[in-house]
């Protein structure tokens, strides 16, 4: 979640028509003040029966988590974009998903006029 805070603005197009909701098994208590402490500009969720995850197919029964999925949904609420894991160490994982966010998103083109 720290690269997604710290590529908030590169991956995301700042927030502009676009949410981000990390989701996990943790409780609602932990997650607001990890999100409060390290700044992170996304929202959280708490799925503590794994009944989001498990919707998703994103729900390690084993050890009760939800795995490192990532999906980008649509504006019209179909999924465009799903890796299961997310592999936060390869560069082009992160380039592959602003790829994704700026087709259904696009950043705003620099105003010529200027």
């Amino acid at each position: 979640m720290e690269a997604y805070r710290d590529q908030y603005a590169t991956l995301f197009n700042n927030g502009r028509n676009v949410v981000v909701i990390g989701i996990s098994v943790d409780p609602d208590t932990a997650l607001a003040s990890w999100a409060r402490d390290e700044d992170f500009p996304v929202l959280f969720a708490s799925d503590p029966g794994g009944k989001v995850g498990q919707s998703y197919a994103a729900f390690d029964a084993k050890n009760k988590l939800d795995n490192r999925s990532l999906f980008v949904v649509r504006p019209d609420g179909r999924i465009a974009y799903v890796t299961k894991p997310f592999k936060v160490l390869t560069p082009s994982a992160y380039s592959d998903l602003a790829a994704v966010v700026d087709s259904l998103a696009p950043p705003p083109k620099p105003d010529s006029t200027k």
